[in-house]
């Protein structure tokens, strides 16, 4: 990227946050028609005890105009209240962004947050502590399907999805906390599977490029549509509304139609409204989207820059790149030509990153949660969406061909126990330690090939030289007798006869019968001191433990190569 490109990104990202503020909720534009309604006029749909489901995910699809006008109608009127909030990703603002979902969190707006991720939501998670807001969790996957399968007039999903995880209520069950006692399921047995429900959706609210003067809704440019079409159509079957907010009016053009105007209830037209983080949909970004002018190289380094800039993802060093360079390798070893792959956030991007840096991203297919495929999936405020697509599908439908095929899915891990048990969603005890699976679950039940990927320990001192890793102060073991939580089963795993490895940076550990075996030992770690001894899991060393190439650790002539 050129320094005039850095220059114009760093004049948008200023510009972003010197207006993130500005609104105009009374914006209706000057098409004439009744349904094309402001913001504040559409939130007058929205009831007491209302079931909302809003679609998107991260930074993409926001619908802040419509959360700001409903917010505001709460401070005056103390309506609606009562509200279910059906949200399958990470909306939220961790506190920082305003205009995103997590402002819903006032006392007596929201009784229930139903999500897959609930770590962004800051405020809800400290709304929950003080018990005023009680907070659900199924599998993202299974939300989307079950927003779909609404739609089409069905209340359940039977599956195998989740069973030994902590959504399993021989386990734990849905409901994370319920400051009214009821702890309502939205997962029960069914004999030898789980059934999953959700509430029925009866307001439907999601973010899209376009409307033409009918009111018939474009996603053309998008860089994510997730779950607004079935969103739409669950709540019409159900007798409910459906409020579209879109960036502008275009001519009709009946083949690009997504969803016919009789599907909608309100327009709500506003110049801001964003294809995601930065980009409004009058101004959007062609690298983030389907377009013949997208850029894989550049979109990606934009993507980056933002993101470092910005600070929303964690700076990285040297361990982070080594940890990258190896799971890379491993990565590239276990799987084929062709091959599906999903990537997951945090260290698991880096490895993506390694890929594409060698030149191997062309011989497997990335996809998203949010239904970007093809490209390389976007980490950070752009999450969900990727770096010049193939094609971009609804979440319904890149969860359809999750469970229909998955290769090989890159994750990262909290704690990993005896049983090859993994936790990825709990921090601490308190809703505020909460973080929550996203798609996790799904991934993991249905993957071929998984690759956990993290440090060895919380916090303690590495010293990296371009020929060994050696631990300089111990941090805190996460590889463990017990998981706080559990959000892989490792007996499940077994089951399915799954290739499972722990990539960390002293070695790669793989799961078998017997537990969890060390394969790969970095050079510099002494087996007994560094990891028998240290962790207090019981961990085999395998007969043909091979100590890690040195170039894995140096950089220096790192190949990659997927056969």
């Amino acid at each position: 990227m050129n320094l005039s490109s850095k220059l114009y990104l760093l004049y948008r990202i200023v510009k972003w946050r010197l207006t993130w503020n500005r609104r105009d909720i009374n914006y209706k534009g000057a098409v004439d028609n009744p349904k094309f309604i402001s913001a504040r006029q559409a939130v007058e749909l929205i009831k007491d005890d209302d079931v909302c489901m809003v679609a998107g995910l991260a930074g993409n699809q926001r619908i802040s105009v419509i959360s700001w006008a409903l917010i505001e109608k709460f401070h005056k009127e103390k309506h609606p209240q009562n509200l279910k909030l059906i949200t399958p990703g990470g909306q939220g603002g961790r506190g920082r962004v305003p205009g995103t979902l997590e402002e819903w969190a006032l006392p007596g707006m929201v009784s229930t947050l139903i999500s897959a991720h609930h770590e962004t939501y800051r405020s809800f998670l400290e709304l929950a502590d003080k018990n005023g807001v009680a907070l659900q969790c199924i599998p993202q996957g299974l939300i989307a399907l079950l927003v779909e399968a609404q739609s089409k007039g069905e209340k359940y999903i039977s599956t195998e999805t989740g069973i030994g995880t902590f959504c399993d209520p021989r386990v734990e069950g849905s409901c994370i906390m319920d400051p009214t006692g009821e702890n309502m399921q939205l997962c029960e047995v069914d004999g030898e599977k789980l059934k999953y429900h959700l509430p029925q959706i009866n307001v439907a609210i999601f973010n899209a490029p376009a409307a033409d003067s009918e009111g018939n809704i474009y996603v053309k440019n998008s860089a994510t549509i997730c779950e607004s079409k079935y969103a739409a159509l669950a709540a019409r079957r159900n007798g409910g509304k459906v409020i579209a907010n879109v960036g502008k009016i275009v001519e009709k053009n009946a083949a690009e139609i997504y969803i016919p105007a009789e599907n909608v209830d309100a327009v709500v037209v506003n110049p801001i409204t964003e294809q995601t983080g930065l980009y409004p949909h009058i101004n959007y970004s062609k690298d983030l989207t389907v377009h013949p002018q997208s850029d894989l190289d550049y979109g990606i380094e934009m993507i980056r820059f933002v993101n470092r800039v910005a600070g929303i993802t964690p700076k990285r060093g040297k361990k982070d790149f080594v940890l990258a360079r190896l799971g890379a390798k491993i990565l590239a070893q276990a799987i084929h030509k062709g091959a599906y792959v999903n990537i997951g956030t945090g260290l698991p991007e880096e490895i993506c990153y390694n890929l594409y840096k060698n030149n191997c991203h062309h011989d497997v297919k990335f996809f998203t949660e949010a239904g970007a495929i093809g490209g390389i999936p976007a980490p950070g405020i752009f999450f969900g969406a990727a770096a010049a697509p193939e094609s971009i599908v609804s979440s319904p439908e890149i969860f359809h061909k999750t469970y229909e095929r998955l290769d090989a899915t890159v994750l990262g891990f909290l704690q990993v126990d005896n049983n090859g048990n993994v936790n990825a969603s709990k921090k601490r005890e308190g809703a505020q330690g909460f973080v929550g699976p996203g798609g996790f679950i799904d991934f993991t039940s249905v993957s071929q090939n998984i690759f956990f990927v993290g440090s060895w320990m919380t916090g303690g001192k590495l010293k990296i030289t371009d020929n060994s890793i050696s631990i300089q102060a111990k941090g805190k073991p996460k590889f463990v007798e017990e998981v706080q939580q559990i959000t892989y089963s490792g007996s499940e795993g077994l089951r399915k006869k799954q290739n499972v490895f722990f990539i960390t940076h002293v070695g790669v550990f793989i799961l078998e019968k017997e537990g969890i075996t060390l394969k790969y030992v970095m050079p510099g770690i002494d087996i007994e001191k560094d990891i028998l001894n240290f962790s207090p899991m019981k961990i085999a060393v395998a007969d043909d433990c091979q100590e890690v190439d040195r170039s894995i650790i140096s950089g220096k002539g790192f190949t990659l190569s997927v056969v």
